[in-house]
């Protein structure tokens, strides 16, 4: 009787749902060719070819597809087994992950939410990007993950939604139509920042980068000022000294999607109820004004249905 070793399945569901070889290294902590090895020794043992060499990137064969469908039960298993079997600590703190700091809070307010209901709530925080976050979940490290993403989730999402983005200026600020948009930006890695130099490169118009922060908080201080321009979802944009530059004469600005993934192994009900709070937070800053502090301490969250992406 032949017995499938487990980290050959979740190599090959990493490469999967990641779509590159490379990222799949990094995610597992092993290199590239020791991820190309496992998945040639998983073919083997099968007898199949599960990737198409002749079509471009990441493509499942007809039998690559039914073998990682079936690998993602027998990984749900495993986790499941390893969850429930696994030496209990009391009072666990519930950890959550998310791109960014620009929900962070939305985040706080939700979590306080969450724990009038559950007063022995304990919570872990930490921003990183999706990539390291969707690792740290496959590998039980991580409960909940809040994304925000310039396309829809590569994964089952619990709850998936986009978001407005605009542009932000100072109360006063003014732009010379003849000379580069000055852009206040949160750094290369960051969402908006790609969408608002691509925006300005679709548009043939110049823009130059006067200041990147590393936290919002430095961001809406250097717009407020007037030292430039940025893009924010609109519902995040509500900083101090900054207003949101309606029908501003510069390029317009795609959607991006926000998201939260679940960690499905194990009991999951504190996880889902999580998920389900924050969700209800971070999209009702659309339509709340004023302290949503209130909404914490009242405690009024009711689950947002999921829309269809």
């Amino acid at each position: 009787m032949t017995n499938i070793p487990t980290e050959l399945l979740r190599t090959l569901v990493t490469v999967v749902d990641l779509r590159s070889f490379t990222k799949a290294a990094q995610a597992l902590g092993v290199t590239q060719p020791a991820v190309s090895a496992q998945i040639k020794r998983l073919q083997t043992m099968l007898g199949s070819d599960l990737l198409d060499k002749s079509a471009p990137g990441v493509t499942l064969t007809s039998a690559g597809d039914l073998v990682v469908n079936y690998a993602r039960r027998l990984l749900s298993i495993n986790d499941q087994i390893l969850d429930i079997a696994g030496p209990r600590i009391s009072g666990q703190a519930l950890r959550i992950g998310a791109t960014g700091d620009f929900t962070a809070s939305d985040i706080s307010m939700s979590l306080a939410c969450f724990r009038a209901r559950h007063p022995g709530a304990r919570f872990a925080f930490r921003s990183a990007q999706i990539d390291d976050l969707l690792r740290d979940m496959r590998e039980g490290n991580l409960d909940v993950a809040v994304w925000v993403s310039g396309t829809g989730p590569t994964i089952e999402a619990r709850h998936c939604w986009t978001e407005e983005v605009v542009w932000v200026r100072g109360a006063t600020t003014q732009i010379d139509p003849n000379q580069p948009v000055p852009l206040v930006t949160y750094g290369d890695d960051c969402l908006f920042t790609r969408s608002a130099l691509a925006a300005f490169n679709t548009a043939g118009r110049d823009c130059e980068i006067v200041y990147a922060g590393s936290n919002i908080a430095g961001i809406g201080a250097a717009v407020a000022a007037g030292i430039g321009v940025t893009a924010l979802p609109r519902q995040r944009a509500n900083l101090p000294g900054v207003v949101v530059w309606e029908d501003a004469p510069l390029p317009k600005l795609p959607e991006t999607f926000c998201g939260i993934y679940v960690r499905a192994a194990g009991e999951a009900e504190d996880r889902d109820d999580l998920a389900d709070t924050l969700a209800t937070g971070l999209r009702l800053q659309r339509f709340v004004t004023g302290d949503f502090a209130k909404l914490a301490a009242a405690a009024v969250v009711a689950p947002v249905p999921t829309p269809a992406v």
